[in-house]
């Protein structure tokens, strides 16, 4: 305890004479504290994982991590049969059956790509395949890790669903189709990774719903040369590669009908407001 603390103040206002006498000392004691110690990223020991997978879905995601990091797994699909994959990953969760699905360890099954990614790169790959926390990128790596799923796909399979019931005949007023792929577009005029200066998962989970974009018709892909360029260097990826050898050994399987029209391109009208 300081002294100031222990001795006492007979004489004036002693609450001034605490404040003058104490403050001082006390500034003192904390400017000598040791600095705290930075936060280590400690890799946990990685548990058995199987991923579940459907041919040409969103569980490529975890194999191509994988096969990025250089990690173990176990691959469970049925070659070139969708409806005895979705059995099997049915029979493991039944309430929401859906690719990927990943049994971590013996005790959890684990859904939801980006999910499953963050968990394997924060505890059994720290450092790797992410920015580094208090670097500049990784609000943008983390914007795109959520935005691929979030916003890009839910609005691309959501135009895609009307626009086969009904054909559009002018861009929407809202955010539509176009407007979210033109905002990966503009990202990657000025990065060259969704990651900022460098590859990272960000890019793995934006790959599936820019296809769909593209090759579902939904958008038109002529207007989009920067996501263009920015697949051919995905593609020719070494662990890109492997992926597709083991989880799209015969290509695209069960591919979705592709739309006949999109919405035309162009300004969009301007949205009116009933007062």
């Amino acid at each position: 305890m300081p002294d100031c603390l222990a001795t006492p103040h007979k004489q004036g206002n002693p609450m001034k004479r605490l404040f003058a006498s104490c403050v001082p000392a006390l500034l003192i004691a904390v400017s000598t504290l040791a600095p705290a110690a930075p936060v280590k990223e400690v890799k946990t020991a990685m548990p058995a994982i199987t991923i579940y997978h459907l041919e040409g879905r969103r569980s490529e995601r975890i194999v191509w991590l994988m096969e990025e990091l250089g990690l173990p797994y176990n691959l469970q699909f049925k070659r070139g049969d969708l409806a005895g994959s979705m059995a099997a990953i049915r029979a493991i969760n039944p309430v929401v059956p859906m690719a990927p699905t990943v049994q971590y360890g013996d005790n959890q099954v684990l859904v939801e790509s980006g999910a499953i990614i963050e968990t394997i790169l924060n505890r059994h790959a720290p450092g790797k395949l992410q920015p580094a926390l208090d670097s500049p990128d990784y609000p943008y790596h983390l914007v795109w890790m959520h935005y691929a799923e979030g916003s890009l796909a839910a609005r691309l399979f959501s135009d895609y669903r009307a626009w086969r019931a009904q054909p559009p005949k002018q861009r929407s007023p809202l955010v539509d189709s176009e407007a979210v792929v033109q905002f990966a577009e503009d990202y990657l005029a000025k990065h060259p990774w969704f990651g900022g200066e460098e590859f990272s998962s960000a890019d793995i989970m934006m790959k599936f719903p820019l296809d769909v974009a593209t090759s579902l018709n939904i958008v038109d892909v002529s207007q989009f040369p920067k996501v263009a360029a920015w697949k051919v260097k995905i593609e020719a990826r070494p662990a890109y590669q492997r992926m597709l050898a083991k989880a799209r050994p015969d290509g695209l399987i069960g591919k979705l009908p592709v739309l006949p029209e999109h919405a035309p391109s162009g300004p969009r009208a301007p949205l009116t407001i009933p007062k």
